[in-house]
């Protein structure tokens, strides 16, 4: 059974910086993407970031130059680094993995971001 497991949200000053992880079980063959998207309240979810099998990486604008997306293999997590965050980032986070092409999600982790 596929299980996405998130931590590292909180709660942070504008500026601050946090890491979030997404932990996976099972093997990461076969993974065709991961990333990471977030919803903000009365807001749909949307991407922030992605990482391909490949290793291409994918951001949205409004986080580029401040997120980073990358992944451990060997520990079969992927890491989102949020620097210089701001209120607008404040949502619950998401991890999202296209294994063999089938969607699986993390149950979503709090970022909030105060001014």
């Amino acid at each position: 059974q596929v299980q996405l497991v998130e931590s590292g949200g909180g709660l942070v000053q504008a500026g601050g910086s946090l890491r979030l992880s997404c932990a996976t079980s099972g093997s990461m063959f076969g993974i065709n993407s991961m990333g990471w998207y977030r919803q903000a309240p009365g807001k749909q979810r949307e991407l922030v970031a992605l990482i391909t099998s490949g290793g291409s990486t994918n951001y949205a604008d409004s986080v580029k130059g401040r997120f980073t997306i990358s992944r451990d293999n060997g520990k079969n997590t992927v890491y989102l680094q949020m620097n210089n965050l701001k209120p607008e980032d404040t949502a619950v986070y998401y991890c999202k993995m296209v294994l063999r092409w089938i969607d699986y999600w993390g149950q979503g982790t709090q970022v909030t971001v105060s001014s």
